[in-house]
């Protein structure tokens, strides 16, 4: 999965819409969910605050980042004594905890 973004979607004489977004959200899993929100938030930090597509995009990236930290669950439970590797996110991953 590379983080770059196919150059017609970037090319400042196309209009951008939600489905453009909703390209890129596709298929995501944690494996490939911090890089499809790069390619997302480079796409849509050009566009107002009010677009739809940015509107989307944003809500998008706030789901990927909980996908890519905490969406996967690694080794399976009971195998012989050993514990489960953490997610990403696990203890010492990234927390949305403003008060932190």
């Amino acid at each position: 999965m590379s983080q770059a973004e196919h150059p017609d979607r970037l090319d400042s004489g196309h209009d951008l819409t939600v489905q453009d977004v909703r390209q890129l959200m596709g298929a995501s899993t944690p494996h490939f969910a911090l890089q499809i929100r790069n390619r997302i938030a480079r796409l849509i930090a050009p566009l107002p605050e009010d677009h739809p597509a940015r509107v989307e995009g944003e809500a998008e990236l706030a789901r990927l980042t909980a996908l890519g930290y905490d969406g996967e669950q690694r080794g399976l439970q009971g195998e012989g004594g050993m514990q489960p590797l953490a997610s990403v996110g696990g203890e010492h991953g990234v927390s949305d905890d403003s008060s932190a």
